[in-house]
């Protein structure tokens, strides 16, 4: 079992080309796992998370392994359907902060829209509108 915390590189090596092209924004280890930032603001978390610590990740655990989890800010508005269905859930904190469980099921497109989205949400607007639109 790995220690919470812990990110398989695997998941790296495919966050960390995504999170490289958002003009300045930064990679630091967080209190748990890694994030990404923009100045001060977190545009996307990854981590795996102590679901006996944390209960609501019980529900996200397989074959006794804690879920790798990646948190990033989603617009209020489309919060309530990006969440009603795995591999997405709420976050169990902030307003408009969603996650994701990542694993071999995982969209790696929608999750480089959705993180490009959270950029776009928490950078400078001079900063955010050097990214291509969205089709």
């Amino acid at each position: 079992m790995s220690h919470p915390g812990d990110v398989p590189p695997e998941i790296l090596d495919r966050l960390r080309p995504i999170c490289r092209r958002l003009p300045e924004a930064y990679e630091e280890p967080a209190w748990i796992g890694l994030r990404w930032r923009i100045r001060t603001r977190t545009v996307a978390h990854v981590y795996t998370p102590d679901p006996v610590r944390f209960s609501e990740y019980a529900r996200h655990v397989v074959n006794g392994e804690p879920p790798i989890v990646m948190t990033f800010r989603v617009p209020a508005d489309d919060l309530l359907g990006l969440t009603a269905a795995f591999p997405f859930f709420r976050a169990p904190w902030g307003r408009n902060v969603a996650a994701a469980v990542l694993g071999d099921h995982t969209d790696w497109t929608e999750i480089a829209e959705l993180v490009t989205d959270s950029y776009r949400m928490q950078a400078p607007k001079f900063l955010a509108v050097q990214l291509p639109e969205p089709c």
